[in-house]
This record gives C-alpha cells, structure tokens and sequence, in this order.
C-alpha cells in the first residue's frame, strides 16, 4: 500500500506531501484543482509511464509548475544564479516483504529512514550544459526539456526499466476510455495480470502455431503466384507471412468480446465497469492499487448503483482504491470517511466523522454533501421555502445572490441537523444553520447541539417563540404593514395570512421572491446572514 507520495514542481503541484488512507480514498475538488494530476503523478512513479507510454516519451515543458518555471526565468532576467527546475515525485510503500527488493533511503524523508518506495525525477542532463545555456541565453521562457532526462529509481537506489512485479497498478479512467486495436494498454496490463506465466506462455505458443499454420496453409496459393514477382533487391522472392515479433504478440490482437460485440464497440460505461472489474478481482494477481477516474460517466443512476455494488463487494483488504469524482452519490455510497479535498494545489483530509454519520449518508446517498465540501462558506435551512427566503433577504442585504460571494445555501430536505452539523465541524468551514423553533425554547434547541456549534465557525439561528414556531408566522410578524404583505402575496382580506402561507408554503416564498416590493426579514434570517458574512 502507499504510505505517502511527495511531488515537488509537478503541473499543479509544487510541493505537495500527501498521505493517502491505506483502503479508500475518495479525491473531489472543483473542476483543474489537480485530482487527476495526483493520480498520474502516482502512476508515473509506479510505473515509469504515462497514457501508456514511457515517460520520457511523454515528457512536455508543462509537466512542470507554472510557478516554478515562471521565478526561475524571472531570477534569470535579474540575472541571479539559479537552478534549472526539476520534477521529483517520491511513492512511499508500506514495509512489508513483498517490498524487500524496493527498501533503501535514497529519498526526501529527513531525518533520513529506509524504507520501501520508488521516485521519477526529471533533471537536466549534464552532457547538455552548453547547449541547455545556449538555449537559456536566448529570448525564451520555455524549458528545454529536449535535454532533460528521467531517473526512474527504487529507493534502494536501483535503476528501473520497468514496473517493479511487485506492484499491480490499474488506472481506469471512465471519462475517455481509450483504445487502441480494440485494447488499451491499461486493459492489455489488466487482463496480463490475471494470467498466469504458464497460461501467457501456453496461449501465445498457440497464437504462433496458428499464425504458422496461416502462411503455410492459406497464404501458400498467394506466394506461390508471388514468387513469380519481381522488385527486391538481389532478386530474393517476396512472400507474404504473419507477424511472429512482439508487435504481433497474443494480447494486441485476441479482442476482448461483451456479449458476443468487440470491446471496443462496447459503451464506454461498459468498457469502464468491467476494467474496473478485472482490476478489483479477488485473485492474488489483482492490483494492489486501483485508481478510477470519475466512475460516474457515462452510466446511468442505475448502472452506477450497480457498478458502486460491485466496488464494495470486490474491495480486498491488500488493495487501496483511489476514486476521484464529482458525484455527492459516489462519494456518500463509498463512505465520506475516505474523502480528500483536492484545492490550489494542495490535498486535504478533513476531521473523522463518527461512524453513525458515516452510515447515515451511506443509506441517503442522493444529498449533496459534495456541495458543503466545496464551498467556501454555507448555509443550512430545512426545506426549500426558507432557501427561497434566505436567497431573497440576501440579494436585498447585500444586493447579490449568496453565491457570487461563494456561500451556497442548502436545504436540508428532513436531513437530521447534528448530521450536517458534524459534517460542518469535519470540514472546518463557516456554517450558519436556521431552523423552526416548533414551539420549544430556542436557547435549549441549541444546548442539545453540544460543541457542534460554537459562536465563531458554526451558529444555529432560531426565530423567537414569541413571533411564531416556524417561517410563515415569523415573516407576517416581522412585516406588521398588512397591506404591504396582501399585495405581495396577492392575498384578499378575507385570508389569515400565516395560515395561507402555512398551507402554500413554497407558493408564498416564490411570490416574495419575485415580487418587486422588499420585506423585511425576520430577525434570524438577518442575524444569520450578518454571521456567514462576518471575516468574509
């Protein structure tokens, strides 16, 4: 299992240390705050490649940090002395036998300790230092990655040249499924792991004798007839022949079929939900590391419910299951205990939740937590008549929605407040919450929350008893110009108006919203949005 992985001036990360939780780890974040740049950096570490292909083959001046590259050129124009940039990403692995052969301390750690893992550096090559300054010397801001190169080391401080067999690594990535002559070369790395040397030896000698029996039987009539041609050099015969090399190997040309249909012709949530299949299986060739892109594209709810089932169910205790996603389900489904907030280039866990909070989001897992993990601030009320209001009090406070100033406000639909509450504390974001009194003394509603509130970060406002148990009531008292309210809410004398807006309660808060004449808020309303505002 990986222990930590460091990533020093990679794409968005310039210095980033991040411990990942040994079984699940769920990465959200908003959309380029780096989730899939962790999972790559991991990947190229582990593996020494990239979108199938060896690192140095993929390597481009925006592998490295734009800020990084940006003082280097900025310290060069002032004409101080300063290093080229270089890319370090650092895998730390859990110590165990299997990692025996990867244990060493030629790593960042300090102090200094052995201990199983691998590193990819990018680093200026030394035999290009003239050209590296004639090219710097130059009116350029591009890094010469042309004479770069890539140490793919173990921390025994051995060379690599492939993946340690130690390490099984499957990266799906559900949001493009890529292939290439019907297989990628994640799906070909899958499906190898899943045989055994005998069986990998057995079916290409038996994908070889076929290819034989092909020249020698079917294509026989043709080369006869073009033995007769005329066009090499020296006049030796041109004959045609199936490819015995490794380019014609057993596992680039055997399609893997679904339901009688090639694979690649498959839906691409088909394709992904078995990759993630085979990656998960129970055997003991099955990856240790799992990492799924956005498992939520190109399935419906349905299917992903499904495809979730079967992520629990084949979950091994030697795997670690990296999942990034933009889907509260996924995240609720999964178990938010595993989350990580990817922001800024930086990676955050947040504080445990109890296991009780855990297991309630796992059995509603359509509510939008997501939602409170990304936002900057937040606002909770209990149904969609007081998100009308609150929207409503706000834009009149302030003259904008709670949104242009990063506050979401949601509505917690029934959901139990403690739960959202320990969420907020977990989280360590700003948090007002309003509720309904129900005709209980405010001051012990609140008492009942224990340190789940506190007069700083997280506050629950409650409207008075004395102006009503909930919402409707509390705005009729706060506006007493009963003329005022009948016009807004297009009500005749003849209607009470708390008990109108009682029985239509989301009808009324739409025609408050939209009416051009302001009310005013109740006084809760108005203390809460002075609290979320407060250090804003």
């Amino acid at each position: 299992m990986i222990e930590k992985v460091k990533i020093h001036s990679y794409r968005r990360f310039r210095d980033l240390t991040f411990e990942p939780h040994p079984r699940l780890n769920i990465l959200v974040g908003e959309n380029e705050s780096g989730k899939s740049t962790l999972l790559e950096a991991i990947g190229l570490a582990l593996t020494g490649r990239l979108h199938g292909r060896a690192a140095i083959e993929e390597l481009n001046p925006y592998w490295f940090n734009q800020a990084v590259s940006a003082e280097f050129f900025r310290e060069r124009a002032l004409g101080n002395a300063v290093a080229l940039p270089e890319i370090h990403i650092e895998v730390f692995l859990e110590d165990c036998d299997a990692f025996a052969s990867l244990i060493g301390a030629h790593n960042s750690d300090s102090p200094t300790r052995a201990c199983p893992g691998l590193s990819l550096r990018v680093v200026p090559n030394p035999e290009y230092a003239s050209e590296i300054e004639a090219h710097l010397a130059s009116d350029t801001s591009i890094i010469p990655i042309e004479y770069y190169k890539v140490e793919w080391r173990s921390f025994a401080d051995q060379v690599l040249n492939s993946r340690p067999k130690e390490l099984t690594i499957a990266l799906i990535d559900s949001r493009t499924v890529r292939s290439s002559n019907g297989v990628d070369y994640h799906l070909r790395q899958i499906l190898s792991d899943h045989l055994a040397p005998d069986e990998k030896a057995a079916v290409s000698l038996a994908f070889r004798t076929v290819k034989e029996q092909m020249t020698a039987t079917h294509l026989k009539s043709v080369n006869d007839k073009m033995a007769k041609l005329e066009g090499a050099l020296d006049d030796k015969p041109i004959s045609l022949g199936m490819d015995q090399s490794a380019r014609g190997s057993w596992d680039t040309s055997v399609v893997p079929h679904v339901a009688e249909v090639p694979f690649a012709m498959a839906g691409q949530g088909q394709q992904a939900t078995i990759k993630i299949a085979l990656a998960m299986s129970q055997r003991a060739s099955a990856a240790r590391v799992v990492m799924v892109e956005e498992p939520e594209n190109h399935l419906s709810h349905t299917s992903l419910n499904i495809l979730l089932s079967r992520i629990e169910a084949l979950a091994g205790e030697a795997q670690q299951l990296f999942i990034t996603t933009h889907s509260s389900f996924v995240m609720n489904r999964l178990g938010i205990d595993g989350l990580k907030l990817i922001s800024a280039g930086r990676a955050g866990s947040f504080k445990e939740l109890s296991k009780e909070t855990v297991e309630y989001f796992k059995k509603l897992p359509g509510y939008d937590t997501l939602r409170m993990v990304l936002a900057d601030r937040f606002v909770l009320v209990e149904g969609p008549s007081d998100e009308i209001l609150f929207e409503r009090f706000y834009r009149d406070a302030h003259g904008c929605r709670p949104i242009d100033h990063g506050v979401d406000v949601i509505s917690m639909r029934g959901l139990s407040l403690k739960r959202c509450l320990e969420m907020a504390k977990a989280l360590g974001k700003r948090c007002a919450a309003l509720r309904d009194n129900d005709d209980n003394d405010p001051s012990e509603l609140i008492a009942e929350l224990g340190d789940l509130v506190d007069d700083t970060t997280r506050k629950v406002f409650i409207g008075a008893t004395s102006m009503g148990t909930t919402l409707e009531p509390q705005v009729v008292k706060a506006n007493p110009d009963d003329a005022l309210m009948r016009r807004v809410l297009g009500v005749t004398d003849r209607a009470d108006l708390a008990t109108w807006m009682t029985n239509d309660k989301t009808g009324a808060a739409l025609r408050i919203a939209e009416a051009t004449e302001r009310l005013t808020a109740p006084t809760y309303f108005k203390e809460a949005i002075e609290f979320i505002r407060a250090d804003a």
